[in-house]
């Protein structure tokens, strides 16, 4: 895709699971205990994005049985962002 993702990445007082520096791209992968954090989840994505962040949200089901529309997204995604 051209760019470079960095696994765990600190960033204010929390940690994204994907991180892309160059386009400022943030990639979350929701397994079940996001079933209850709605609420934090939402807090912490709002404070990311007042600082530029851009984000991505899948769930463990989307990246198990829909990968290749997964990889669509992000491919879109980085796209768009480097234009």
């Amino acid at each position: 895709m051209g760019v470079q993702f960095h696994r765990q990445v600190p960033m204010l007082n929390y940690i994204v699971d994907f991180y892309c520096h160059e386009i400022g791209l943030a990639i979350e992968i929701d397994g079940k205990s996001h079933d209850h954090s709605f609420l934090y989840d939402v807090k912490r994505q709002g404070a990311l994005e007042a600082y530029g962040v851009k984000f991505l949200r899948f769930s463990n089901d989307d990246i198990k049985k829909n990968m290749f529309s997964v990889l669509l997204v992000i491919e879109e995604t980085v796209k768009d962002l480097l234009e």
